[in-house]
């Protein structure tokens, strides 16, 4: 018989500390609130402390330990700050999200080239910095850790009108696993969250009566997901039981990747 207890002992975030990037938007932001939940003190971390006023209220409402860092995820000066700052307040860091996320409807051929970089640097570069930096710590700490990736069911089935997140997105998901496959032996854990449609930020510009109607005939749910629908991966694979997964990519699309016709 399974015990309530053991279920605790494994999911359970007590005594963790969970670094959100992009925690300050909707999708991340809700991941945020799961790892607070499940006893992680966690710090959200964005461009805008406006932004995270809500979240924090919210987390420290329900007895939550949370708090906001300020970052520019393209510079990895600004991330070293960030676990610097973290170490200092904090005294560890066990969970990494890589959420931070641009996207764009430019046509391909209409694509230039500073759009192109500030897609790749966010969607990209940022997850390269961000795990340079705290995968070394974790590395060097040799006590496990688990980053979590947030990908891109476009980055799993190339997705029309937003080409460079697709293509960012793709790499992404090559670059966690080859992570995974490094440090292994060390016991960091490096897997993908690959949502499907969700009512993100960055989605709104792109979505139109027209292009949802596709969306809704590609999606055996037939709706979009919901934020809180995300919480599940995410504390299953921040938590150690998923001690045995690395390199891995869980969907969570609403049968999205299993339509055809």
């Amino acid at each position: 018989m399974i015990r309530s207890e053991y279920l605790n002992s494994i999911f359970g975030l007590e005594g963790k500390v969970a670094v959100v990037i992009g925690g300050t938007g909707v999708l991340c932001g809700t991941m945020a609130e799961a790892l607070a939940a499940a006893g992680a003190e966690t710090i959200l971390v964005g461009r805008s402390e406006e932004k995270a006023k809500e979240r924090l209220k919210t987390i420290h409402a329900a007895g939550g330990k949370a708090y906001f860092e300020q970052v520019d995820v393209n510079s990895k000066a600004s991330i070293e700050q960030l676990l610097a700052s973290v170490l200092e307040k904090s005294g560890k860091v066990d969970i990494l999200v890589n959420g931070a996320g641009i996207n764009s409807p430019t046509p391909i051929f209409d694509i230039e080239e500073d759009e192109f970089d500030s897609i790749l640097k966010t969607n990209l570069k940022a997850v390269l910095f961000a795990s340079q930096v705290f995968g070394k710590y974790l590395v060097d700490r040799n006590d496990g850790g688990s980053i979590i990736n947030i990908g891109s069911m476009s980055g799993v089935i190339p997705l029309s009108r937003v080409f460079t997140y697709s293509a960012t997105k793709a790499a992404v998901h090559n670059l966690s696993k080859n992570l995974a496959r490094e440090w292994a032996e060390q016991g960091v854990r490096v897997n993908t969250i690959v949502p499907g449609f969700f009512p993100a930020e960055q989605n709104k510009k792109v979505l139109n009566p027209e292009r949802v109607a596709s969306i809704m005939g590609h999606t055996p749910a037939n709706r979009f997901g919901e934020p809180d629908e995300l919480v599940g991966a995410t504390l299953l694979l921040a938590s150690d039981a998923s001690s045995f997964m690395n390199g891995a990519e869980i969907v969570v699309d609403g049968g999205y990747a299993s339509m055809t016709i």
